[in-house]
């Protein structure tokens, strides 16, 4: 059941009740017997009792319905980002490979000359010709090119420590941000919960824009359902990457710009989620967070990404989400957020 089939209900019982109460009303006014007044008071109770299970039962089909949109959009997300983030992993991967074999081929010269060098040392200490074995040792320096492994090795180490590091990071973030959603408000580190995001979506957005970040350090933590922000986050950002792949095309090396803001507003956390895109047209822009709407080509979106992110900004946490735009010049989508949820509202 949609909202709006359940606002539908409501006042349909309101209505329903209205008119019993008026026909309650009217036989008082016209002197109706006691026992009548009694029966009908029975109905109007019996009546309200039913359409209000009938509410209850609406209400839970809703809550229940928006859950599984909300896990259905996480999924879309998921899948979505899936090839990206497989890519994210495979580079690093490929090329820490390739440093194993050149180890691995490094390590072969390497055992050459110290089974070279053990043989000089064994040869002093025997009295041998040390020039001779001297010799012997700069020809095989030069054989395997010393130098260049000299420089090459701990080149390949250092490059398959931070490939490694890399890998880790991707791992982590996807981690975070694909754990079951809490049904607890917790505090959470809004800037980590960004980063967490701007890495787990990096293969969207690295191939058309330059993302600036200016993350108030001083930021409290914020009390919310980090799993669900996490996902509004994402769609924001999703929407500005593909904004600007419409803009400037996925192949055209150019890119734009997409920025992160966060401040302390009061009592209120502010999140800022620019990019330098198409903008949106000014005719549209009330619609945006309408459910199912969207202006994407079919297949290329559901128009759930903004209507749940603002469902869960404003009736889930009591906040506000905002948008300024200039048509051709970008879009600014702005989230406020109560730092205590005891002061929602």
């Amino acid at each position: 059941m949609h909202e709006t089939e359940l606002q539908a209900l409501i006042a349909a019982q309101e209505k329903t009740i209205q008119v019993l109460m008026d026909t309650v009303e009217r036989q008082s006014t016209a002197g109706a017997s006691s026992l009548e007044l009694l029966s009908h008071n029975l109905g109007l109770e019996r009546v309200v009792q039913h359409k209000t299970e009938a509410l209850q039962k609406a209400l839970r089909e809703l809550q229940q319905t928006q859950a599984q949109l909300l896990q259905a959009s996480k999924l879309e997300s998921v899948g979505l980002l899936a090839a990206g983030i497989a890519h994210e992993i495979n580079t690093p991967a490929q090329f820490i490979g390739s440093n194993i074999d050149f180890l691995d081929e490094a390590f072969a010269d390497v055992q050459r000359l110290l089974a070279a060098v053990t043989e000089q040392l064994q040869a002093v200490r025997g009295g041998g010709d040390v020039s001779r074995f001297g010799d012997a040792l700069s020809a095989l320096m030069d054989e395997i090119d010393w130098p260049y492994l000299s420089e090459e090795i701990p080149a390949a180490i250092r490059q398959s420590k931070e490939g490694v590091r890399r890998i880790s990071t991707i791992v982590q973030a996807m981690k975070e941000f694909s754990h079951p959603s809490s049904k607890e408000m917790v505090k959470t580190n809004l800037n980590k919960l960004l980063e967490t995001t701007v890495i787990v979506a990096s293969n969207e957005w690295k191939y058309v824009a330059e993302m600036e970040t200016d993350f108030d350090p001083e930021l409290p933590q914020t009390e919310c359902l980090a799993a669900e922000l996490g996902q509004v986050f994402l769609n924001i950002l999703v929407n500005a990457a593909h904004a600007l792949t419409s803009k400037i095309g996925a192949s055209s090396g150019k890119k734009g710009r997409i920025g992160i803001v966060t401040r302390r507003r009061g009592d209120q956390v502010e999140i800022r989620i620019s990019d330098s895109g198409t903008g949106i047209p000014e005719e549209i822009r009330a619609r945006v967070f309408d459910p199912f709407f969207t202006t994407k080509a079919v297949g290329k979106g559901t128009g759930q990404g903004l209507a749940i992110a603002h469902d869960v900004v404003t009736r889930k946490h009591g906040g506000a989400l905002n948008l300024e735009s200039q048509t051709g010049e970008g879009t600014t989508f702005i989230i406020s957020l109560p730092i205590e949820q005891g002061e929602a509202g």
